[in-house]
């Protein structure tokens, strides 16, 4: 039998080349202010291979994406085992564009703390008078670089995005940086409204994309998972203060209100982080 070793390991995820295909494995590894913790969240990464593979067979009908199948039977042996099941996702080979796709329904985060400063999201002027958390007048898309592990993404304009761009794709610049505005606005559209009557509030999403051999613009790694994805519950949301959440914002702020429990989280937050994933996957799959 053949023996696989990933061509790439990040925070969450570990990719094997397969040769025609990648197999993106979904560890329960959990990461935070961009460091991976000590502790991992059980079954967090089966939750978050169910929840792409759902949303990228919603959305197929906006934009091709990279998956193949989920199915371990396709696989070479080696793979067949507990442990890549129900984690493991193939996929096309794209090569990935150098953008952050993200999009911002409501004002929470770093857009509230900008906001506050200045009025602003990400060099976008907003109206007085808004509060945290409140939704935005309309859905924001704010760009922003991709860096290497253990630095921190720069959120850029959407004009130094087409910059970004055209020195990677000369010619090409202008219209890769549209087309990822325009899918990233008709994914969360999309999926914010279907969520919204599951229960959820989407506030905030991050979505890459890359190039098929054709350079055609190609959905890829995961798509509007607690990981990547700002998920308040509907009931009992009001503006004018931080929500609740399904994602791992408790993690966030658990690491903030201890900065010296030195990058590892007590059982109880690792238990209702994981029940808070399986709370989110099973509202908006029900029904």
């Amino acid at each position: 039998m053949d023996t696989y070793v990933p061509v790439k390991a990040g925070k969450v995820r570990e990719i094997y080349d397969l040769g025609d295909s990648l197999l993106i494995v979904a560890t329960d590894r959990i990461s935070a202010f961009d460091v991976i913790l000590k502790n991992e969240i059980s079954g967090k990464g089966r939750v978050l291979t169910r929840m792409s593979r759902f949303w990228f067979d919603m959305t197929r009908d906006l934009v091709p994406n990279h998956m193949l199948g989920t199915d371990l039977l396709t696989l070479p042996d080696f793979f067949r085992s507990e442990y890549f099941e129900g984690r493991s996702m193939r996929c096309r080979k794209l090569r990935m564009l150098p953008i952050e796709c993200i999009v911002r329904g409501y004002l929470a985060g770093s857009g509230w703390k900008s906001y506050r400063e200045s009025g602003t999201v990400c060099g976008i002027s907003l109206p007085g008078g808004l509060l945290e958390c409140e939704k935005l007048p309309e859905a924001l898309y704010t760009p922003s670089t991709k860096a290497e592990y253990g630095e921190h993404d720069e959120n850029i304009d959407y004009e130094t995005s087409v910059e970004v761009l055209e020195k990677e794709f000369p010619g090409r610049g202008a219209d890769y940086a549209r087309i990822l505005r325009e899918k990233t606005l008709a994914i969360y559209r999309k999926c914010a409204d279907y969520a919204l009557a599951h229960g959820i509030i989407i506030a905030d999403t991050k979505l890459e994309f890359g190039l098929d051999e054709e350079g055609n613009v190609v959905l890829g790694d995961e798509i509007l998972t607690p990981d990547s994805s700002r998920f308040w519950p509907l009931d009992g949301y009001e503006a004018g203060h931080g929500q609740p959440s399904f994602d791992k914002q408790y993690v966030r702020d658990y690491l903030k209100a201890h900065p010296d429990c030195n990058d590892t989280l007590p059982e109880e937050v690792i238990e209702k982080t994981a029940s808070k994933y399986r709370q989110a996957y099973e509202l908006l799959t029900a029904g």
